[in-house]
């Protein structure tokens, strides 16, 4: 774990976000470190903060979202079936005390699923913050949601690391890097990493294998070469 320009952004983001019990969008390519930061952050509000997180892996209808946060909230009993009987028991859960949502893979929702949690968020009783984090699908159906657009806090878009930073935070990131010389390290990043955190994760594991295997002692451009061949 590296703090980076965009982690201490996000940071102060949420902080702000979960004090205004507001909503935010945290937006951004795979790979960039939106979900780790996120969870970092909101973890570091604990337990003064009630933070529930939610994960989509599919189009959800507010029913769907309906039952999820059922299930987030750790709700007694059965979950009611009509429509206006659970929006009533969600509204008087969320009543009770402050809670935050992460909504993660925030990409995966359309406009039915996004307007639910406006709905809910905009009963006076409830004490809601929402952290939407997703890739940029998430950003493009927000903001077609005027309703909804124009209730969000904060906008945050995470992108890839630029050279000067990867030659600044990827030596703290493991020590395979941390005596590497710096063109090594940038000709890592122009051929296989690209700034994408994900991407130095993978071809850190395949950098300790080599070394492991030949028994050297630093990363050299030979042994990048070789890691960079099982990368896609």
């Amino acid at each position: 774990m590296v703090t980076t320009r965009a982690l201490l952004t996000a940071r102060e983001n949420i902080t702000d976000t979960v004090a205004a019990r507001a909503m935010m969008c945290i937006h951004g390519g795979a790979g960039f470190g939106k979900t780790l930061a996120v969870n970092t952050c909101l973890r570091a509000l604990e337990p003064g903060e009630d933070v529930r997180k939610i994960t989509f892996r599919a189009r959800p209808t507010a029913r769907a979202v309906r039952y999820e946060l059922f299930t987030a909230l750790d709700l007694a009993g059965e979950p009611p079936r009509h429509p206006s009987e659970f929006d009533r028991l969600l509204k008087t859960a969320l009543a009770e005390r402050p809670r935050t949502f992460l909504v993660d893979e925030a990409q995966w929702l359309n406009g039915e699923a996004f307007e639910y949690f406006r709905y809910l968020w905009d009963e006076p009783s409830t004490q809601l913050a929402i952290v939407f984090v997703g890739g940029e699908g998430c950003h493009t159906v927000l903001r077609r949601e005027p309703m909804l657009s124009s209730r969000v806090f904060i906008w945050q878009q995470f992108t890839r690391l630029t050279p000067d930073e990867v030659l600044e935070v990827i030596p703290l990131f493991h020590p395979v890097w941390a005596d590497a010389d710096p063109e090594d390290i940038a000709f890592a990043d122009q051929h296989a990493a690209h700034g994408n955190f994900r991407a130095w994760a993978q071809l850190t594991a395949h950098t300790r294998t080599a070394l492991a295997r030949t028994g050297r002692a630093r990363v050299d451009q030979e042994l990048l070469r070789w890691a960079f061949s099982r990368l896609a």
